[in-house]
């Protein structure tokens, strides 16, 4: 146990040490990322003007704003960049035939690089994001209660445990395809649209609106943003926070069973 334990520290170490040797790109594409707010904010502006009251399914013109800056903030947590493309690359490769031979478990190495990379993230990246958040304070109607907030943070914990598990079983479907890249791609649409980060939910019709709220996606980007403004509290938020631990957990599972059955059919081929 405490031989596992030191393996597992050693290579959240060593993936902290990778990470940081590229602080500089992480702190200036993090703020570039934020260069387009600056077109939300005329757009949303141009919106509001032509529409006859000063808000849209709840949302005023501030709100808007605000809740396009905490999207941005939720993506950081759930987006994997390379984490599922980077899976199906080793199946094809060979390279995955290591974890094969090797006492270590893959999905818990993933894992662990990926706090690593995130955790550097948020480190070099505060600078920036409190930055941006200074100047665009005056669209926030300010600190929620002590308990919202609280559910804030932990739906950003899961968010980031539900984009972890959910893009890595989509890698583990390269075992029977090899190549994912055209699925990954749509994959990609349907999370961009469906997580909330265009625009919020609520403006959806209500059978979307009613089909979205059966998908996973809405509780990557969406559900946060929600939670901190207010718009979903009392007995939806906790109901809200019980669903995203199930799909936390059911892609949890599915990871682990594709990987096992992944491997069980793995013939080995590549370097």
């Amino acid at each position: 146990m405490v031989a596992r334990a030191l393996t597992w520290w050693t290579i959240l170490k060593i993936s902290l040490e990778e990470r940081l040797v590229y602080r500089g790109d992480f702190a200036l594409g993090t703020l570039m990322r934020f260069l387009p707010i600056v077109t939300q904010i005329f757009l949303w502006t141009a919106v509001f003007a032509a529409s006859e009251s000063g808000t849209i399914v709840g949302y005023s013109r501030n709100d808007i704003v605000a809740y396009y800056l905490l999207t941005m903030l939720a993506r950081a947590f759930s987006s994997m960049p390379g984490l599922a493309s980077g899976i199906a690359r080793q199946v094809r490769d060979g390279e995955i035939k290591k974890f094969l031979i090797q006492p270590i478990d893959l999905i818990s190495y993933l894992l662990l690089a990926r706090i690593a990379h995130k955790l550097v993230y948020y480190l070099v990246a505060a600078g920036p994001f409190a930055l941006v958040y200074y100047l665009c304070r005056s669209y926030f109607p300010g600190w929620p209660a002590t308990d919202v907030f609280a559910a804030f943070l932990l739906s950003l914990v899961l968010s980031f445990m539900l984009g972890f598990f959910l893009e890595a079983s989509m890698g583990m479907i390269a075992f029977w395809f090899l190549e994912v890249t055209s699925l990954l791609f749509v994959y990609m649409l349907f999370t961009f649209f469906f997580s909330g980060h265009m625009f919020p939910l609520d403006m959806l019709p209500d059978f979307w609106l009613t089909l979205v709220d059966y998908m996973p996606f809405k509780y990557l980007a969406y559900f946060p943003a929600a939670v901190f403004l207010g718009k979903i509290e009392g007995e939806a938020l906790y109901q809200g926070l019980l669903i995203q631990t199930a799909w936390v957990v059911f892609f949890i599972v599915s990871c682990r069973l594709l990987m096992q059955a992944g491997f069980n059919r793995y013939s080995g081929f590549g370097g």
